[in-house]
C-alpha cells in the first residue's frame, strides 16, 4: 500500500471521528491512535486500536473491580516491583493492534516472535507492489570481521553506489518479470502465488500484529539492542515510544530494569564481590570465557583490559 492522499485522508478522518468508550484509555495512545508512522523508504507502523492502560497491570495484579484507592506512586511502586522481580503475567492485560509495513526480510525476523496473532497481507490474492527497501548510504556496511551475523565499517562512497546500483536495479528487474508472469498476451498468465517467487526479499509486505504488552516488551527488549539490525531496530525504537505514551510507568519500569538493567551470572556476581573487597580482578584469574569477561567489563563500564 503506497502512502497516497487518499490514505492520508482516510486516516484523518477516522482521527476526526472520535468514539465514546466506558472502557479505560491512555491519553498518549489516545494521541497516537491511526497515525501512520514513517518507517525506512516506504514502511510504516499504524496503531489500529489497543486495550488497557497502566492501570489496567495495577488492576490484574491486586485483582481488583476498577480503579483502586491507592494513589498513583502507589500505582507506580507496585509497577516496578512486578518488573523488578519478573512478575510478568499482569503485562499481560494490556494489548495493542498494529498495521505494519515492512521488507520481507525483516519481516522473517519479527516472525520469530511467535506469542502475537498476525495476518499478512496475501500475494496469491492480490499483487503486490512496485516498492522495495534500498538503504542509505549510510547504512551500507561491510561484513563484520568479528560477528558473523552483523555489520562492520561503512562502505566507501563509491562502493556503496555500486551496490545501490545493484540493488535498484535487480529490484527493478525481477519486479518488471514478475509482471511479465502475470500478464502473457491473449492467455492467462502466471498464477500470482507462483509469480511472487521471484521475487526479492526487499519487497515489502504488510499485516495487522496484535500482541500483549509483555510480548511487545520482549519484541523491544531484543530487537531495540544496539547489535540488532538496523532494519527491524528502527521499527523497534519508534514501538519503544509507542509504548511511552501508552503505559509511561510501565515503560519507564521497563528502562530501568530491562533496557538499562544489567543481569550479572553467579560467577560475575562472585568477581563482583571480589573486587569489592579489593581484590585485583584480571581475565586471566576470573576464570571466564573471553566473551564473558567482555561483557562483565562492559557492564561495570569498566575498560577492558
Amino acid at each position: 500500500m503506497t502512502i497516497t492522499p487518499e490514505i492520508l485522508k482516510q486516516i484523518e478522518e477516522q482521527r476526526n471521528s472520535p468514539q465514546t468508550s466506558l472502557r479505560e484509555t491512555s491519553p498518549g495512545m489516545e494521541k497516537n491512535l491511526y497515525t501512520l508512522f514513517p518507517i525506512l523508504d516506504h514502511g510504516f507502523i499504524r496503531i489500529v486500536d489497543y486495550m488497557g492502560n497502566d492501570s489496567s497491570v495495577v488492576q490484574a495484579a491486586r485483582v481488583s473491580y476498577g480503579k483502586g484507592t491507592k494513589k498513583a506512586r502507589s500505582d507506580e511502586g507496585l509497577i516496578r516491583y512486578l518488573m523488578r522481580h519478573k512478575h510478568t503475567t499482569p503485562f499481560e492485560m494490556c494489548e495493542i493492534k498494529l498495521h505494519v509495513k515492512l521488507p520481507i526480510f525483516v519481516a522473517r525476523q519479527w516472525i520469530r516472535h511467535r506469542t502475537a496473532s498476525v495476518n499478512e497481507y496475501s500475494a496469491r490474492y492480490s499483487k503486490l507492489e512496485d516498492e522495495f527497501y534500498i538503504p542509505e548510504f549510510e547504512n551500507l556496511s561491510a561484513q563484520s570481521g568479528v560477528n558473523r551475523q552483523g555489520r562492520g565499517e561503512i562502505l566507501p562512497r563509491e562502493e556503496g553506489m555500486r551496490v545501490r546500483d545493484i540493488l535498484m536495479h535487480d529490484s527493478q528487474a525481477t519486479y518488471e518479470n514478475y509482471e511479465k508472469m502475470l500478464s502473457q498476451e491473449n492467455q492467462e498468465g502466471l498464477s500470482r502465488e507462483l509469480a511472487r517467487i521471484n521475487l526479492p526479499t526487499n519487497v515489502y509486505t504488510q499485516w495487522y500484529w496484535k500482541v500483549n504488552l509483555l510480548n511487545l516488551l520482549k519484541f523491544i527488549h531484543l530487537r531495540i539492542d544496539p547489535h540488532a539490525q538496523y532494519e527491524i531496530r528502527v521499527y523497534a525504537e519508534k514501538l519503544a515510544e509507542i509504548v511511552a505514551d501508552w503505559v509511561p510507568m510501565t515503560h519507564q519500569a521497563f528502562v530501568d530494569y530491562w533496557l538499562e538493567g544489567i543481569s550479572l551470572s553467579m560467577q560475575q556476581m562472585e568477581l563482583l564481590k571480589r573486587k569489592m573487597n579489593g581484590e585485583e580482578i584480571t581475565f586471566e584469574t576470573a576464570g571466564l570465557s573471553k566473551r564473558e569477561w567482555n561483557e562483565f567489563m562492559q557492564a561495570l563500564d569498566m575498560e577492558i583490559p
